[in-house]
């Protein structure tokens, strides 16, 4: 198979990746783009910039944006525009978050292991401050730096994120989803679509628009959408185990509600032990699919094994 960009796959000895060094590192590099990106919380009116700011560095993994670097780099993508990318993705996953927390929503107290937006600024302010980072995220998407013939490229790209989070197979529609079959008996079709809408598509999403940056081929796209969708399906299979077996310590928030609330999850459809064979199978297939990578998908590949692992 092609590389990706048109050239034949190598297969050169692959160096053992410390994909915990590698992931702290490329964190870094995000949190100081954000950092600069974002308004500062001096700026007028302070408190939204100041609410902004409080959860978009309050922690995390930043799973999304350091995918997106790393097919970028497998691909040989542009720095510059990948770490665009990569700080709009965050900012929509952020955003996703406090408005998850609100009461109406999962009603949480704690994340990651800090108050939510709403306990520290009010349900009102954290609306908007998750509003206020939708909005900047499509402002970074747009202002994505690209040559002058890659201006449709780019639009492909916001489509590819939009679409991720909308109401069609996108994050917001899981989460309809999720809400409408709480307590309720739920089917296997049904649960799918929660996790790959959900959680699944963005994370598919930051793969997907990190190819597309770097101009990979049709048959690089074809097999990395396939490698986010297993890795974004597991990544939520995976939560759904932590949320049973996870201490609130380890989560940062509040562990067991899926089963207090009767959330559609995996455990509940499969149990523990197959809903762990289901994850550890996702993972295998979505390392297979990065193979044609050669070495330089042995980053993407320790992520996706990660994934599988993750205690947090």
């Amino acid at each position: 198979m092609k590389d990706g960009t048109g050239r034949a796959a190598q297969t050169p000895k692959v160096d053992k990746v410390d994909i915990a060094e590698y992931m702290q590192r490329q964190k870094k590099l995000v949190d100081s783009f954000l950092d600069d990106y974002l308004p500062s919380p001096k700026l007028y009116p302070e408190v939204i910039h100041e609410a902004m700011r409080y959860s978009v560095f309050a922690g995390g993994k930043r799973i999304r944006p350091i995918l997106a670097l790393a097919t970028g780099e497998a691909l040989g993508g542009d720095l510059r525009a990948l770490i665009a990318l990569a700080g709009a993705l965050e900012l929509i996953h952020t955003y996703s978050l406090i408005h998850d927390d609100l009461p109406a929503l999962d009603d949480d107290d704690l994340r990651r292991g800090q108050p939510t937006a709403h306990k520290r600024f009010g349900e009102a302010t954290a609306i908007l401050a998750g509003d206020a980072l939708l909005t900047l995220a499509f402002q970074l998407l747009a202002e994505i730096p690209v040559s002058e013939n890659q201006h449709e490229l780019k639009i492909k790209v916001i489509h590819k994120v939009a679409r991720a989070i909308g109401t069609s197979c996108g994050m917001v529609g899981g989460q309809v989803v999720d809400l409408t079959t709480q307590g309720k008996p739920f089917t296997r079709e049904q649960l799918n679509y929660i996790h790959s809408s959900k959680t699944g598509a963005l994370i598919q999403a930051s793969v997907q628009s990190a190819a597309l940056l770097s101009n990979a081929d049709q048959a690089a796209r074809s097999a990395l959408a396939t490698f986010g969708a297993s890795i974004g399906l597991a990544f939520q299979i995976v939560d759904d185990i932590l949320d049973i077996e996870g201490t609130p310590e380890q989560l940062g928030k509040s562990s067991g509600k899926d089963r207090v609330e009767k959330k559609a999850t995996y455990p509940a459809m499969y149990g523990l032990e197959t809903s762990r064979e289901i994850a550890k199978n996702l993972v295998e297939d979505a390392v297979h699919e990065v193979a044609f990578l050669g070495a330089r998908g042995e980053v993407l590949r320790e992520l996706a094994r990660f994934i599988s692992i993750r205690r947090f």
